[in-house]
């Protein structure tokens, strides 16, 4: 499965199966959820901790670092993924609706190169 074939939906479902499978819907409450998706955004920042920006860049080009931090992005994502499912979010609209308010928020021509 590769980004340009895969959809939103299809990556739900493979979630929501996950989860069902399992018997762990009476666990995804929107806190807990919350919180293991903070958990595992926490994660991946403990992978670069110490490193200095180039390191950073560095150890995101291969390596085990790199395939750890796949790992943790790929639980954030589950994680976002089983939210949108439990709470019936359709991210995509969210997304979209999201980036609409950031475009109001932060004009391009005021703030292009710099916050």
């Amino acid at each position: 499965m590769a980004d340009n074939k895969t959809t939103i939906t299809d990556l739900k479902k493979i979630v929501d199966s996950f989860v069902d499978e399992r018997d762990w819907k009476k666990f995804h409450s929107p806190k807990n959820l919350a919180m293991a998706l903070s958990v595992e955004a926490s994660e991946l920042m403990e992978l670069f901790q110490w490193l200095n920006l180039e390191q950073a860049k560095n150890v995101m080009k291969s390596g085990e670092i790199r395939e750890e931090a796949l790992d943790e992005i790929a639980d954030i994502f589950i994680y976002v993924l089983a939210f949108c499912n439990t709470n019936e979010i359709d991210i995509s609209e969210a997304l979209i609706n999201k980036m609409k308010k950031n475009e109001k928020k932060y004009p391009s021509d005021q703030f292009n190169g710099h916050f």
